[in-house]
Order: structure tokens, then C-alpha cells, then sequence
């Protein structure tokens, strides 16, 4: 991924970090349940046998936290890709992400806590919204980032669907 991230992958889960500017940025997801399900059944059947199956794409669910060095909280957004926006290259002013909700959880604790107001952005002040987009695309997090972080995701998922295939095999095998 462009733009200095650092990358940690711990099995399904990937984090990307990044220090600008007095602040850590960090990106978590998880390859798990990342791949939309097909559009219908019937177009499968359909299919011409020489037609090439479409790419399996991972678009997980992903969390940026901001935490600037002299504060005791974490500005939380929680962000996914609407499946009517994936693969859209017509609109160009589109984000291909969303923000789903956002909050302030206390820095350096790995639970949130349910207790903190948690903001869901469909009720949310469009111009306020933008504001928030804006502050994360000055943060790296932009259409860029998020294309960067489908490819990286897809090949984690993959790569993790080889092994879970291989390890499958040698499981049956075993008498």
C-alpha cells in the first residue's frame, strides 16, 4: 500500500499504521467473510462455458483509528464498501467507501467500550460527513488507499484460501 504503511497481517486479521503529523493512524480488517456473495444464480447457469467466472474480490468491513500524541482518546470510524458501489467507474466524485459509524473510545484499551456514544452517520449532517471523509483522506484514506486495500485484502484472502485448501486435502487424507 502506498503512502508509508507499515503492514502486520496476524492470520485473517491485517493492520495497517502510519505516523503523520503527531498522530497514528490505524487500519484494521479482516479477510474473513470479505467476498460478497454471487449476484444471482440464474446468470451462473446462463454463462456461455468459454465466458471466464468473474474475479472474486475481497471487500472487507475496515476501522480506522486516530490518535493524536497528547490526547487519552481514539477517534474510531468504522467504514465498509457498499456492494452497489463496487467495481461502479462511472461517477468520479463517488467515494468507494462509507463511513458507518464513528466514535471516541479510550486510547491504548483493545475493547471499546459499549457504553460510548457511537454516532451512526445515516442520521449524520451531510456537510458533517464530508468534513469527516475529508479528514480521513488528509490521513491517507482515500479512494487510492481503499482500491490499494482491496488488491492487498483479495491477495491475503487468497493466499489464506490456498493454505485453508491444503490444509483441507492433508486433513481428509489423514486415516
Amino acid at each position: 500500500v502506498s503512502g508509508g504503511w507499515e503492514l502486520e497481517v496476524h492470520g485473517t486479521e491485517a493492520k495497517l499504521v502510519r505516523k503523520v503529523a503527531g498522530e497514528r493512524v490505524t487500519v484494521t480488517f479482516n479477510i474473513n467473510n470479505s467476498i460478497p456473495p454471487s449476484v444471482d444464480e440464474e446468470t451462473q447457469e446462463e454463462q456461455k462455458p468459454d465466458e471466464q467466472e468473474p474475479d472474486l474480490t475481497s471487500t472487507p468491513n475496515f476501522v480506522v483509528e486516530v490518535i493524536k500524541d497528547d490526547t487519552k482518546q481514539t477517534l474510531v470510524l468504522d467504514c465498509h464498501f457498499p456492494e452497489d458501489e463496487i467495481g461502479q467507474e462511472g461517477e468520479e466524485e463517488s467515494d468507494i467507501f462509507t463511513i458507518r459509524e464513528v466514535s471516541f473510545q479510550p486510547t491504548g484499551e483493545s475493547d471499546w467500550k459499549d457504553t460510548n456514544y457511537t454516532l451512526n452517520t445515516d442520521s449524520l449532517d451531510w456537510a458533517l460527513y464530508d468534513h469527516l471523509m475529508d479528514f480521513l483522506a488528509d490521513r491517507g484514506v482515500d479512494n487510492t488507499f481503499a482500491d490499494e486495500l482491496i488488491e492487498l485484502s483479495t491477495a491475503l484472502e487468497h493466499q489464506e484460501y490456498i493454505k485453508f485448501l491444503e490444509d483441507l486435502k492433508s486433513f481428509v487424507k489423514c486415516q
